[in-house]
C-alpha cells in the first residue's frame, strides 16, 4: 500500500454500496426463505440497484439504467423458472397457483416480480435519460 494517496484533500473515497449490498441480500434472504415477499422484493430491489450503482461508480457501466435491466431480465428469468417446475402448465392449476402463491410458487412470483420492476426501471430510465 503505498503512501501517497490519489484523492482530492487527502483523503481516501470509501463507497457506501457495500453496505448497501450487504442489507439488500439479508432482506431478500429473508423475505425469501420465510415467506415474507414484500421484504423479499424489497430486498432485491436493493440487491439490484446497489449492484448497478457499484457497476457505475466503478466505470464499468456508463449508466445504472443498463445494469439494472440486465438484472431485472435475469431475475425475471430466474422466477419464471422457479415457477415453471412448480406448476403444470398443461392444466389450469396455473391460475390456482398464481391466485394463492404458497411455497415455492410465491417465492418465484417473487423474484420474478421484482424482475418485471427492475426491468421495467431500466428501460424507461434510458430511455428518458
Amino acid at each position: 500500500m503505498s503512501e501517497q494517496v490519489d484523492a482530492p484533500g487527502g483523503y481516501r473515497r470509501a463507497s457506501p454500496w457495500p453496505v448497501f449490498v450487504a442489507l439488500g441480500f439479508a432482506l431478500s434472504e429473508l423475505g425469501i426463505f420465510v415467506g415474507l415477499y414484500p421484504v423479499a422484493v424489497g430486498g432485491l430491489l436493493l440487491l439490484a440497484g446497489s449492484v448497478a450503482g457499484i457497476l457505475r461508480e466503478s466505470d464499468y457501466a456508463p449508466d445504472v439504467w443498463r445494469p439494472l435491466a440486465g438484472l431485472g431480465a435475469a431475475f425475471a428469468v430466474l422466477g419464471v423458472a422457479v415457477v415453471a417446475t412448480q406448476v403444470d402448465p398443461a392444466t389450469l392449476d396455473v391460475l390456482a397457483a398464481v391466485n394463492d402463491p404458497d411455497g415455492i410458487v410465491g417465492r418465484g412470483l417473487a423474484i420474478a416480480g421484482t424482475g418485471v420492476i427492475l426491468l421495467t426501471v431500466g428501460l424507461v430510465g434510458a430511455v428518458l435519460e
